[in-house]
Order: structure tokens, then sequence, then C-alpha cells
């Protein structure tokens, strides 16, 4: 009892610890606010009894900076999901389209790492299954950061490429898909009752692009959780035992997404309201030819600068 108790005392207060860290996220920047109005608001009497072009100066850059600060505010009170503020996974998988869809999915996922680097975050890859001649069939990055989750929570859906395929020795235009799906990482201390006799584990042989890339032994692991049908994998640890470590936890953020989703069918019935579900739906076009625009079906934001976009400029269609 006197262990249970200790780590039962353990768990509270990271708990606690967490709980302090998403609340200072919220009195720093407020009170940052307020200093810089009280700021604003000085220069604004001091120029009302003397003008003065450098005070103008200043006075016009203090509000633009207040208004860039208030905006990220604004954006941040609409994250107040449950699990709006924990790191995040982003799984990424290649749709129909062979070589080209491959290599789409390799282009999502440079974007959202160099979305997340831009911001601080810390981005580790999880698994990743390259693709025969380039590009890959499918990712999973686990992107660590403040509400990670809260931010790229809107990406999950499809998204579809357009261009000249560089594979095409004819030079057409093709459309490829690729599915992103996005997973809140559970914390340590939320209980997931996980049976072994509910799990299969199969090994084999980690994939890659050849040469010293390829696994000479069987330490790859697929995890296979019987009553939810939830298949995954993990083969870029070199020992076994690291690689089952990991897929443990991406089963884990799956089966914890699962629950949460039926908790959110069974209030969405509860409340007689109909929702889009874009699962599987096509949420935005990125074109490179015959014009370059990217288009946000769900808000018709549209970004003619697709480079741009797919150097990680994605925070317009995260805010819009």
């Amino acid at each position: 009892m006197a262990d249970a108790s200790f780590w039962s005392d353990q768990e509270a207060a990271r708990d606690v610890v967490q709980q302090v860290k998403v609340l200072r996220t919220w009195v720093e920047p407020y009170d940052q606010l307020v200093a810089r109005a009280a700021s604003a608001r000085e220069l604004d009497e001091l120029l009302k009894g003397e003008p003065d072009e450098t005070l103008i100066g200043e006075l016009v850059a203090e509000i633009q900076a207040t208004e860039e600060s208030l905006k990220s505010f604004e954006l941040r009170a609409l994250m107040r999901g449950r699990d709006d503020f924990r790191d995040a996974q982003v799984e990424i998988a290649a749709g129909a389209g062979g070589t080209e869809a491959m290599d789409w999915a390799e282009m999502l996922m440079r974007m959202y790492t160099r979305w997340a680097e831009r911001r601080g975050y810390q981005v580790e890859t999880l698994d990743l299954s390259e693709g025969e001649e380039a590009g890959i069939k499918g990712a999973v990055l686990e992107i660590k950061g403040l509400y990670a989750f809260g931010f790229l929570r809107p990406e999950t859906g499809v998204h579809r490429l357009v261009r000249i395929s560089p594979f095409d020795a004819n030079a057409r235009r093709h459309t490829s898909f690729a599915s992103v799906f996005v997973y809140p990482v559970v914390n340590e201390e939320i209980n997931i009752e996980l049976r072994d006799e509910d799990i299969r584990m199969d090994v084999f042989r980690a994939s890659g692009a050849g040469g010293q890339h390829v696994n000479k032994t069987s330490s790859a692991v697929r995890l296979t959780h019987i009553p939810s049908g939830i298949v995954v994998a993990s083969q870029q640890e070199r020992s076994q035992f690291k690689n089952k470590a990991v897929a443990m936890k991406m089963l884990k953020n799956r089966l914890y997404q699962l629950e949460s989703d039926k908790r959110a069918a069974q209030k969405a019935a509860l409340d007689a309201t109909k929702a889009d579900n874009t699962f599987g739906s096509q949420i935005r076009s990125y074109v490179f030819q015959p014009y370059t625009m990217v288009n946000d079906h769900r808000t018709e934001l549209k970004v003619p600068d697709v480079q741009k976009v797919m150097d990680g400029g994605i925070a317009p269609f995260i805010e819009a």
C-alpha cells in the first residue's frame, strides 16, 4: 500500500507540474499584452503634449507588436480541447499512385517538419517506410511542444497534389493523394490497460533503401491490438526491445484517440447534431501546374505561394 501511495503521489505531482506549465502559457502572454498596452498609452500621452517623429515611430511599432501578440493570444484561446496542450503524433500515408504518391507523402513529411522546427518544436521520427524508387510509403512523426496537437489537429484528412510528375517521361500532369492523421501523445501517467493476450507481436527485418540501411536481423516490431484491430509498427531503432517500446507508446496513443472519438460521437448523438467528419475526406489541394495555388476546401483560404507552404508555411491555414 505504501508503494501504491508513493506512485499515486508522484503522478499527482506530475499532473500539477503540467497544469502549472499550461497556466503559465496563458498568464505570461496576458501580462505582456497588458504591459504593451500600458507602454503604448504612455507614449500616446507624451505625444499629445509634445509631438516627436521618433516617438511616433516607436508608438506605431508598439501598436503593431501588440496587434501581433493579441492575434496569437486569440488563436490560443480557441484551443480549449482536453488534449490540445499535448504533443502530437503525425501519421502520413501515401495513397494510390505509386512512386508519385510516395514522393508526395515525403513532401508532406518535410512540410510538417519545417513547420515544427520554425516554432521551436522537437521532431522525432518514430517510424518510416521508404518507397522502392523514391519517397515514402508512410511515416509517423512525434512533434514535441506545448499545444502541438491543438495546432496540428485540423491537418487530419486527405491532402491532394496536382503537378507535372518528375517521374513521368511524357511530362503529364498527375493527381496524387496522401492521408494525414494527428493523435495526441498520451502522458505516461494516463492508465490505458493493455493485456498481453490482446496484443499480437510480429517481428520482421527493417526495410530501407539498401546497403547499410537494411537491417540484417528481425529488429522491427509490428503490434496488433486484437480487440480494436489497430496495427502499429516501429523499425527505426536497431534493437527489437526499443522498437517494441516505441510501438507500445504508439498503440496507447491510438487507443486513447479511439476512446476520445467514441466519447465525442456519443456527445454529438446526445446533442442531436451532425458534424462533418474530415477523416478520409479531401481537405486541401496543392496545385503546382498549370498555376500555383494551395486551396483549403473547408475555409476556402487560398495561398498562391505553394513553395512557401511546402517549406512549412501552413500557419495561415491553421489560423483560418
